[in-house]
């Protein structure tokens, strides 16, 4: 009888498709992810269902739509009546083990309004069990920290500021005061090889979760300087934060309310004053946590091939969401534009990959995820799952009937971190768009803001 799959869903946070090098971003060096595109299949297009991170990963191991989960925005509560990936597994004999996080609130009708799960921006999803946590508040990493010999400033957060006592937050080509060897990436590898040594050849599934590229963007040495901003893509954007302001109520709110702040540790100052200069240090020091991440994976990645199990074990690398990145004048995970939804998506079989080193272009969504994974253990997708298996796409061509459209989500209410109901003049139930696009249109539908449509044949950015 041969040996049970292992299963490796690898869930970085914020990396965006273009900055793959299998896909084109050729200022990249990420070997090992390079390794895992030449041994599976990378997906072209590409979309996470919905942002930001709580939202996004409740679609991604649930199966179901932002419509139909309702888990519309961080903090915001999964329904306890929906099962999910590791609930699932769990049907089929795996014991889901999570290192990371899922930026999950419970229901609170399985509770008490005390419990503390409630006071922070998410917890774990049931029907995994955490072998690595890092929420609630990065407690499981800033413990492991502790436990070192790391001696911890007051603000625990301060380990996110530039290095040398001259140096102002912000945008910087300095590192941070955190060694790489004690850098987040780094826990939560240790977690992985500490749980694989310890499954001692037992069939396993394992949820690696890296909280990087995520903000604060700066990066600990080596990995802080490892890009020149000249090598960097240039942003993608109109000639002033006003033009982009122009186009949407929906994109003026956000242009003149994100700020540095939320992305530099301890920085002032609005997001749009970023200019190209400081955009290509930023995105020079977003290449480095990808490229400390494909470092952390490549410790993994040997421990697999060392002990004989990188061939019997099914890995599947993708992330929550995008990052803007300063294209149109923004930052974070917000909107309609491609930026933010778009992901790394890459899946190798366990012993079946015929298209080894392919690009599939057929439209994929996180929601896929769940069903492939069960589909390729022996199981089945939940009948209310909005998903479909890519199995088929590992073998040939998409099959008859695949979808022709990409679908996505968002859901932008009041939340204690971004309040735009009044200022657009829109209820809590009017604030939400959904967006429907093939290889040339782009439609932007809005509850009660006017829509959007743009022909990406001539407008591939989406300006217009």
């Amino acid at each position: 009888m041969r040996q049970r799959k292992n299963v490796l869903l690898i869930v970085v946070d914020q990396w965006r498709a273009d900055f793959v090098p299998h896909l084109g971003a050729g200022f990249l060096r990420t070997p090992n992810l390079a390794r895992l595109c030449r041994e599976g299949v990378t997906f072209r297009n590409h979309v996470t269902n919905t942002v930001p991170c709580g939202p996004a990963r409740a679609s991604l191991l649930t199966g179901l739509y932002l419509m139909n989960h309702r888990a519309v925005q961080n903090t915001v509560p999964l329904d306890a009546r929906h099962t999910n990936l590791g609930k699932q597994l769990r049907l089929i004999g795996y014991d889901p083990a999570l290192i990371g996080y899922t930026t999950t609130t419970p229901d609170p009708r399985t509770s008490d309004p005390r419990d503390p799960r409630f006071t922070t921006l998410g917890d774990l999803m049931d029907g995994f069990r955490s072998v690595g946590a890092f929420e609630p508040n990065m407690d499981g990493y800033f413990g492991w920290l502790a436990h070192q010999g790391y001696r911890l400033p007051k603000r625990r957060e301060d380990i996110w500021l530039p290095e040398g006592e001259d140096a102002v937050p912000g945008v910087t080509d300095r590192p941070c005061r955190i060694p790489h060897e004690l850098s987040d990436s780094t826990f939560f590898t240790e977690r992985a090889l500490t749980y694989l040594k310890g499954r001692n050849g037992k069939p396993w599934f394992l949820h690696l979760g890296y909280y990087r590229p995520h903000p604060p963007f700066i990066a600990p040495a080596p990995y802080h300087a490892m890009y020149s901003p000249a090598d960097m893509p240039a942003p993608v954007r109109a000639a002033t934060w006003q033009e982009e302001a122009a186009q949407h109520p929906l994109t003026r709110f956000y242009l003149r309310g994100i700020s540095q702040g939320s992305f530099f540790h301890g920085a002032g100052g609005a997001a749009t004053a970023l200019d190209e200069g400081a955009v290509r240090q930023m995105r020079a020091t977003y290449c480095g946590l990808i490229s400390e991440i494909d470092d952390c994976l490549g410790r993994v990645f040997a421990w697999l091939d060392e002990n004989g199990q990188w061939d019997d074990t099914m890995i599947v690398f993708t992330s929550d969401h995008g990052e803007q990145l300063g294209d149109h004048w923004l930052l974070g995970k917000i909107g309609y534009h491609d930026e933010s939804f778009r992901v790394p998506f890459v899946v190798k079989d366990a012993g079946r990959n015929p298209r080894a080193g392919a690009v599939e272009d057929a439209f994929t969504e996180s929601v896929d995820v769940m069903p492939t994974i069960l589909e390729a253990l022996g199981g089945a997708a939940p009948r209310a799952c909005d998903g479909r298996s890519v199995l088929p796409l590992l073998d040939g061509p998409a099959p008859s009937g695949w979808r022709d459209l990409l679908f996505y989500e968002y859901d932008f209410r009041d939340v204690h971190y971004s309040q735009p109901e009044g200022e657009l003049g829109l209820s809590m139930d009017e604030s939400s768009l959904m967006v429907v696009q093939d290889a040339r249109y782009k439609y932007v539908h809005f509850a009660a803001l006017p829509p959007l449509f743009f022909d990406l044949s001539r407008d591939p950015h989406g300006f217009e």
